[in-house]
């Protein structure tokens, strides 16, 4: 059974008119509702990266209470990536202890690196 309706429509992608069959109907054409779909998935993705590029980690407080810290918890109080702790450490900047595999800075020695004599 096909639909006796005739309802003029503008297109949702090349902004062109054309005659619908069916209310739901949002394109012209084929290729119109393919390019259509694209762009809707690809503007879900840019809004989904804004989106997580604005969640930032809490910053955790218990960290100031600590005496020694791991690397993971000096990246998130310094605001800088492991690498540049890890280059702090090779250049001499932190000393740091091993345990196990598990290596631990003591808190003392980041204050120390904002406490330069000029």
């Amino acid at each position: 059974m096909s639909s006796n309706m005739r309802i003029e429509k503008i297109c949702a992608y090349c902004g062109g008119n054309f005659i619908a069959q069916k209310t739901i109907t949002q394109t012209c054409s084929d290729d119109c509702a393919k390019r259509y779909y694209k762009r809707r998935k690809r503007d879900e993705k840019i809004q989904t990266a804004i989106q997580q590029a604005a969640i930032q980690k809490p910053y955790n407080p218990v960290i100031k209470e600590k005496e020694y810290i791991s690397i993971d918890e000096a990246c998130s109080l310094l605001g800088a990536s492991r690498w540049t702790i890890y280059r702090l450490i090779d250049k001499g900047s932190l000393s740091v202890a091993k345990i196990g595999r598990r290596t631990i800075i003591m808190k003392a020695t980041i204050d120390q690196l904002f406490n330069i004599p000029l």
